[in-house]
């Protein structure tokens, strides 16, 4: 099984602290899930002018082979301007249209206002839907006084960020069934 976690900004380290404990607690419960954090401040993506994922060369077609590699997928993104980072709505145009379907995406946000939460709901979650994506429908907020020192210093969010892991694993293994139960129905 393999999850990527996705660092959706080029800018900040809040996304960035968040994705780095997800990564490390998914890391130390689950150990034998093979996990790769994508921080996209770490590699130079093109912009997507409508190329097959497969025909892009360097970090551009890394990033996007490992995405679409990926059983399940966690988003970690900030918001800017009351919406999503442009480098990680980069990330979904350069990918086909069906690029999440069969695959679990869950989400972690972090943001200066409690307000922006409408964003996960508003914008974010269409577009995986669009993608289809299956949607891990609870997802983490994380605020500005959450953190401190880039550290996350809310043992509440820690908790969220666990059950976040948890949920999506949850939701792997019961999507997997349900496809392999599927697929032995056929005689092929």
């Amino acid at each position: 099984m393999k999850f990527v976690c996705i660092s959706g900004s080029i800018v900040g380290s809040k996304t960035r602290t968040a994705m780095n404990y997800t990564m490390k607690s998914l890391q130390e419960k689950y150990p034998e899930i093979e996990t790769t954090l994508i921080d996209l401040a770490d590699y130079q993506i093109q912009f997507s002018d409508g190329r097959n994922y497969l025909e892009y060369e360097g970090d551009t077609g890394t990033v996007t082979k490992v995405i679409m590699e990926a059983d399940a997928i966690i988003i970690g993104t900030p918001v800017f301007q009351a919406s999503i980072p442009a480098t990680l709505k980069n990330i979904f145009d350069l990918l086909p249209v069906n690029a999440f379907q069969e695959k679990i995406v869950s989400m972690l946000v972090t943001a200066g206002s409690p307000k922006h939460y409408l964003i996960v709901e508003q914008q974010l979650k269409p577009i995986l839907a669009y993608m289809k994506a299956q949607i891990v429908q609870s997802y983490v907020f994380v605020e500005e006084k959450d953190f401190h020192r880039k550290e996350i210093v809310n043992d509440d969010v820690h908790f969220r960020i666990d059950r976040l892991i948890d949920d999506t694993l949850l939701l792997t293994k019961t999507y997997t069934k349900i496809r392999e139960a599927k697929e032995a129905e056929y005689d092929f």
